[in-house]
């Protein structure tokens, strides 16, 4: 399959799927991604996924959620300005297996997204090369109807594409070589002046949907990483909450609300009672985290079950947010017109039915807040029949 410049054309939808959820309304100036296309992604060909606060993807094994997952968080990462490289280490396996090269022995794929915000729906539309070498051969931003901005490879003997934004001045678009490593729209902050309203408009939309994509927390527990004490660092939760213990000795102390609501969810997840969840130190400058059941009797994590400890750890992240994740927010952008975005894949792996529905439960709450998004990858058949008409959920069910 050849890589041409993407297609403005909407895609066919996951089907079936619940619509989205209308509480996005209420926080119109919170840039956030609304929707995830997938034309030509892996196993995906012109998939749409639309994606409300709370989103659970699920279907049998094969089906692609994983994948989807991936598409995004490549997203956020060209976004916050990556190198094409390190966002693709293995840039064959996102090409879909049929795909066929062409005369030029070229082969590649396309994904994008929707981000809503103050400026309305903008689309990105992002063809990648990944044969016979890894590049950006065509982007587009598009909004109301208007390209912004689009790029494409016109000579590929150089490392750079073509690109034309819009200006609506006395030249309708400016042209100018970017880079074929790297996000355009990430670029435009430093290439477009703005003096021209056309210009302007290119610049708040581009800036909408780098905020939408940047604050983005890849969220995957390793049980066996979780038991064993850790030292004490950043206080910043990584994506496989291996310092789930420094992460508690920091929140504890400086969030009691917060921190309560935290010890009452994981009280209706594990097993026994528990009075509260507190990090200690131990030898050698570590802390480690435990159970403290209010008898004078305190549970190690060394102690608990895949499942206890994929619980608490994913209800900590729900909790917490982008001061204490291991997340790159937009600096100059203040917080509250910020919304984070969690990507959890295999979020029902090893729990049981009651730790799925209290984690549904603080996850609609959480959301709803308009603060947090949830993008959860989920078995078939586990979570989807409860969630399914849940106010605030949406349920997207991908086929093979």
């Amino acid at each position: 399959m050849a890589v041409s410049t993407p297609s403005a054309a909407p895609a066919t939808p996951a089907r079936p799927e619940s619509p989205p959820s209308g509480h996005d309304e209420g926080h119109p100036d919170r840039p956030r991604v609304t929707e995830l296309r997938l034309s030509a992604f892996a196993a995906h060909r012109r998939v749409v996924i639309r994606l409300g606060p709370l989103t659970l993807l699920t279907g049998p094994s094969g089906c692609g959620k994983t994948s989807a997952l991936r598409a995004y968080e490549a997203l956020a990462r060209l976004g916050g300005g990556a190198e094409l490289g390190t966002v693709f280490p293995d840039p064959v396996a996102c090409v879909p297996e049929r795909a066929r090269p062409d005369a030029q022995r070229r082969r590649g794929f396309r994904i994008g997204c929707t981000a809503d915000g103050p400026e309305g729906p903008v689309r990105l539309d992002v063809a990648v090369q990944a044969e016979p070498e890894l590049r950006i051969v065509g982007e587009r931003l598009t909004a109301d109807g208007v390209v912004l901005l689009e790029t494409a490879l016109r000579d590929p003997g150089r490392r750079a594409v073509q690109a034309a934004w819009h200006t609506a001045g006395s030249a309708p678009v400016t042209r100018a070589p970017l880079p074929d490593d790297r996000l355009g729209t990430a670029l435009l902050p430093l290439r477009v002046a703005g003096k021209t309203d056309g210009q302007r408009r290119v610049l708040a939309a581009a800036e909408q949907m780098v905020v939408a994509l940047r604050s983005v927390y890849a969220c995957d527990p390793r049980p066996e990483r979780m038991r064993a004490p850790v030292p004490t660092g950043s206080g910043r939760l990584l994506g496989g909450c291996d310092n789930l213990a420094d992460v508690l000795w920091r929140t504890r102390a400086e969030c009691g609300r917060r921190h309560a609501q935290f010890v009452a969810a994981v009280r209706a997840g594990c097993a026994g009672p528990v009075a509260d969840v507190p990090a200690e130190p131990v030898a050698g400058g570590a802390v480690r985290a435990l159970l403290d059941r209010g008898d004078g009797i305190r549970t190690g994590l060394d102690r608990l079950g895949d499942g206890e400890l994929r619980y608490l750890a994913l209800a900590l992240v729900l909790f917490t947010g982008p001061g204490v994740l291991e997340v790159d927010p937009v600096g100059e952008v203040p917080a509250a017109l910020q919304t984070l975005t969690v990507l959890a894949d295999g979020l029902d792996r090893g729990l049981d039915a009651r730790q799925r529905e209290e984690l549904l439960r603080v996850a609609v709450r959480m959301c709803d807040r308009g603060h947090i998004r949830l993008v959860g990858a989920v078995g078939e058949g586990t979570w989807a029949p409860g969630a399914e008409g849940t106010e605030g959920v949406t349920v997207v069910h991908l086929k093979p």
